[in-house]
């Protein structure tokens, strides 16, 4: 595994997904980790715009799922497992579906069911380092560097 870290402001969000986008490059299940507040959905709001997502992007904390349609087809599923209790109930409320059907996940919590994810998921971990800054660390097969 290689790994890239970044530390930015929330201005320089969108160079952050740019690079970002450049290294994960068609990787479809990332488990994004983070303490509340920590911006995990204004990153996630960052990325589907970057991917061109029009919808406004808003945390699926009550629904668990927010999904988007992506221009050029597909979905891009925006899971928040903060309210489950375990992998029996996430796979219950169908995020297996969503982490198996080949379209782009972003999953906050994913600690709350780490036996649910697919080989190949990338973790990435957001944690605030300042009032206005976030630190962002990707943890990424090596022939993705």
């Amino acid at each position: 595994m290689g790994s890239r870290e970044w530390h930015f402001s929330v201005d320089e969000l969108p160079a952050v997904i740019k690079n970002w986008r450049e290294l994960t490059g068609d990787t479809r299940v990332i488990a994004l980790h983070g303490p509340m507040g920590a911006g995990k959905t204004t990153f996630v709001s960052a990325l589907c715009r970057n991917m061109g997502v029009q919808d406004p992007v808003t945390s699926p904390t009550f629904s668990l799922v927010n999904e988007y349609r992506l221009p050029g087809g597909g979905a891009f599923y925006h899971i928040d497992l903060y309210r489950i209790r375990d992998e029996a109930e996430a796979e219950q409320a169908g995020i297996g579906e969503c982490l198996y059907s080949g379209d782009y996940c972003v999953v906050e919590w994913p600690e709350k069911a780490p036996g649910i994810f697919p080989p190949g998921t990338l973790h990435a971990w957001i944690e605030p380092t300042g009032p206005d800054t976030r630190r962002l660390k990707l943890e990424y097969p090596v022939g993705n560097a």
